[in-house]
C-alpha cells in the first residue's frame, strides 16, 4: 500500500532539483527530479513499482503475523515481476536458513527457504528478479565481494510450485568490494544499481552510496563477474543534525525511467522516510 507523509515533507530540508550526477562527459547519469515520504514504520525497508506505476512499500510493520511467529523478523527491500511480489525474509542471529516469499497476482503467498551455505550470513537485504523472469538476486550485510542468485521461485521452472527448498545457483562475484549493501534493482538486462550504508568513504569516496554493477551479458544460469563503480552519494538532508542516516531500499521502474531510493533521517526525523526520485539521461 502507498503511504505518504507529505506533511512531513519538511524533514527533509531545501531540497535541490534538477543536480546532474554525472562524472565524466557522455557516462550516463541520473538527475533528482522529486522527493516524496513514507511512513518508515511501514515503508522503511523497501519498495518495488507496481505495473500502474504505483508503489509498494515493505517495513517492520508489513511483516504478516503467521511469518513473524515462524521466526522471521526482518523483511528486507522488495521485487514485483511478471505481477509476483518477491519478499526477502531474515530470522535471528542464529538462524541457519533465511526466506523468500513470492505473493502471486492473486494473492497466494508461496514460502522458499534457503539453508545457509558454509560461511553464508543470515542477512537477507534485498531480493530482485531479472528482467528476463528467471533469477532472484540478492545479498548479504556487511564486507561483500558477491551477490547471491537463486532460480526465481515460481518464475524459474527449475523450483516448486507451491514453495519448498530454495538453493543457491551461483554467486555474480564483484570485481571491487561493497559494504553494507540495503537493496539492489535491475535497471536493464545487465545493470544493476544498489544502494550502500557505508558511511566510511573508504570503499568508494561517496558516503552511502548509489553504485552501479555492469554484466558482461545477461544472467544464464553459469558463474559471472560484475564490474562495480560509484555513482554519487545518495541525499542526507533533513532538519534533524543529531543521529544517523541510514541507506535503505531502491528501485528502477522501467516502464517510466524512473529510479527512486530510500534515505531514513536521524533522530526524531526517523518517523518519516525519505524518498529520492531521478531520471536518467546522457551529456
Amino acid at each position: 500500500m502507498k503511504r505518504h507523509l507529505t506533511a512531513l515533507a519538511c524533514l527533509s530540508g531545501a531540497l535541490t532539483l534538477g543536480v546532474s550526477t554525472a562524472s565524466a562527459a557522455g557516462d550516463p547519469h541520473w538527475t533528482e527530479t522529486g522527493t516524496a515520504y513514507t511512513d518508515t514504520l511501514g515503508g522503511g525497508q523497501g519498495l518495488a513499482s507496481r505495473a500502474d506505476g504505483s508503489l509498494l512499500y515493505r517495513g517492520l510493520a508489513s511483516i504478516p503475523l503467521g511469518l513473524r511467529i515462524k521466526g522471521w523478523n526482518h523483511v528486507g527491500d522488495p521485487d514485483i515481476a511478471r505481477g509476483h511480489v518477491f519478499d526477502a525474509y531474515q530470522g535471528a542471529d542464529t538462524a541457519t536458513s533465511k526466506m523468500f516469499a513470492v505473493t502471486t497476482p492473486a494473492g497466494k503467498r508461496y514460502e522458499y527457504v534457503h539453508r545457509l551455505n558454509p560461511g553464508e550470513k543470515v542477512n537477507n537485504s534485498f531480493a530482485t528478479v531479472s528482467p528476463d523472469g528467471q533469477w532472484l538476486v540478492s545479498g548479504e550485510w556487511g564486507d561483500q565481494n558477491r551477490l547471491q542468485v537463486f532460480p526465481a521461485p515460481l518464475l524459474n521452472p527449475a523450483t516448486p510450485p507451491t514453495g519448498g527448498a530454495l538453493n543457491e545457483a551461483w554467486q555474480i562475484t564483484l570485481d571491487k568490494p561493497v559494504r553494507d549493501i540495503q537493496g539492489c534493482d535491475f535497471v536493464n538486462d545487465t545493470r544493476l544499481v544498489c544502494a550502500s550504508n557505508d558511511a566510511t568513504g573508504t570503499r568508494f569516496p561517496e558516503i552511502r552510496p548509489l553504485l552501479q554493477v555492469d554484466l558482461p551479458h545477461k544472467l544464464d544460469g553459469q558463474p559471472i563477474t560484475g564490474s562495480v563503480k560509484s555513482l554519487f552519494a545518495l541525499p542526507q538532508r533533513s532538519i534533524c543534525k543529531t543521529g544517523t542516516f541510514e541507506t535503505e531500499g531502491v528501485d528502477y521502474d522501467a516502464q517510466r525511467g524512473t529510479l527512486r531510493a530510500e534515505m531514513i533521517p536521524p533522530g526524531v526525523c526517523a518517523v518519516a522516510t525519505a524518498v529520492y526520485s531521478y531520471r536518467q539521461g546522457t551529456d
